[in-house]
């Protein structure tokens, strides 16, 4: 558990009472007014991959308060790496699938999740990503389901600009839309999306199952970067800067985490550059905090980054961390404080940072210090939940029946 002060846990038993007196009395399809059960819910997934987004929403989903909610899971296709996980702890998973917004029965199954609003009494969905986004908003406003919630999670998404242009249309159907950092936010009212509509939850995690980093005189030699290899990651930014490196720390040895298309790609230009011995590729892997706690630093070169789950991971487990000052990133790292910032698409300057903190265990463990201690104020699940329970509530009182009475009906 985070460590928290007097005041903060203070404010968390208030806002955790506040939320079961407030428990919500949502309206059926004849208009009448039930009280008998949690309000039924649901998120709304593309599918359960291994993904950043993913993560964050399968573990909101299990650990959102059932004396509450209802939880429904709903979602184009029943697959990924992620599905057993998904299924814990839920009402029921339901399958919408499509394989193209340009086929005629993607509006069938659009009509089919409107009447499975509707059958279920959903008070409320939540879309996790830019085709649940498009999919499912227009077609809870048609159900008139009363709370619909949109999601944004990253700042340059790699879509067409129909895409784009589907998505900002459909957040038109959201009352509110959820940022998951203030570049995303930003972003969000670039495209037009009122302020007043957005709300900012960042990231959480589980800060207990990432055990702290063992300190002592070994040299600084492993370094790791968790992220899926597409092209926003600038792995091969790392790469580039781990071959000035091996001339100098010849016992260097760079551990990138995480499945994609590139894989061929970035480990032809690792032999290429003389640095294919020294570069492991470890693809997807459900062992990271094991894996953290066994490097001793970790880098991030995204050329863009909304809130980074690898960059709260590594802080959380007690790495000195390098990172480029790109989009959410500069939320979490203060530069010379709790990690170091270099500028996107620069080798050098990652190469530098990178042997500033072999040169320096000390700063390095100092920063790692701090790295960990802001991460647990900040950034844990339950944090992260209740923020999300609190948007649910305060919606659901603002668009649904609400009576206080309620709260001593619920099985508490």
């Amino acid at each position: 558990m985070p460590h928290v002060g007097g005041v903060e846990r203070q404010r968390g038993k208030v806002e955790r009472s506040w939320a079961i007196c407030g428990a919500i009395m949502f309206a059926d399809s004849g208009g009448r007014v039930s009280s008998s059960r949690p309000v039924p819910i649901a998120l709304f997934f593309s599918s359960f991959i291994a993904g950043g987004t993913e993560h964050q929403m399968i573990e909101l989903s299990r650990r959102l308060d059932r004396r509450l909610f209802s939880v429904h899971l709903v979602c184009f296709h029943r697959s990924g790496a992620w599905v057993a996980r998904a299924e814990q702890n839920t009402a029921s998973i339901t399958e919408f699938p499509i394989s193209s917004f340009r086929r005629a029965d993607t509006f069938h199954q659009m009509r089919a999740f409107a009447r499975w609003c509707r059958a279920n009494n959903i008070a409320l969905v939540h879309t996790v990503d830019i085709y649940a986004n498009i999919f499912g908003l227009p077609a809870a406003a048609a159900a008139r389901v009363p709370v619909r919630i949109g999601n944004r999670r990253d700042i340059n998404p790699r879509k067409s600009f129909a895409m784009i242009a589907l998505q900002r249309a459909a957040y038109a159907c959201a009352q509110r839309v959820i940022a998951n950092s203030a570049a995303v936010a930003a972003r969000l009212r670039r495209e037009a999306v009122p302020h007043c509509a957005i709300d900012i939850i960042p990231n959480g995690i589980d800060v207990g199952a990432f055990a702290l980093r063992p300190r002592g005189e070994r040299p600084l030699r492993r370094v790791i970067t968790v992220a899926n290899l597409r092209p926003e990651k600038a792995h091969e930014v790392l790469i580039d800067a781990a071959a000035s490196l091996v001339a100098r720390n010849p016992d260097l040895e760079f551990r990138i985490v995480g499945d994609g298309s590139r894989l061929a790609e970035l480990t032809a230009l690792a032999s290429a550059r003389g640095v294919g011995k020294h570069v492991r590729f470890f693809g997807h892997r459900d062992d990271v905090p094991a894996l953290l706690r066994d490097s001793d630093i970790f880098v991030l070169p995204s050329r863009s980054e909304a809130l980074p789950n690898g960059l709260i991971e590594a802080m959380a487990a007690g790495l000195p961390v390098v990172a480029t000052a790109v989009g959410g990133i500069v939320e979490l790292v203060q530069h010379g404080k709790n990690g170091l910032l270099v500028r996107p698409g620069n080798s050098r300057d990652l190469a530098n940072a990178i042997q500033q903190l072999i040169d320096d265990r000390g700063r390095a463990a100092a920063l790692a210090c701090e790295a960990r201690r802001s991460i647990e104020a900040c950034y844990s699940f339950d944090r992260m939940v209740r923020e999300f329970e609190r948007v649910y509530l305060r919606e659901l009182q603002r668009r649904a029946p609400v009576t206080l009475r309620a709260a001593t009906q619920l099985a508490f």
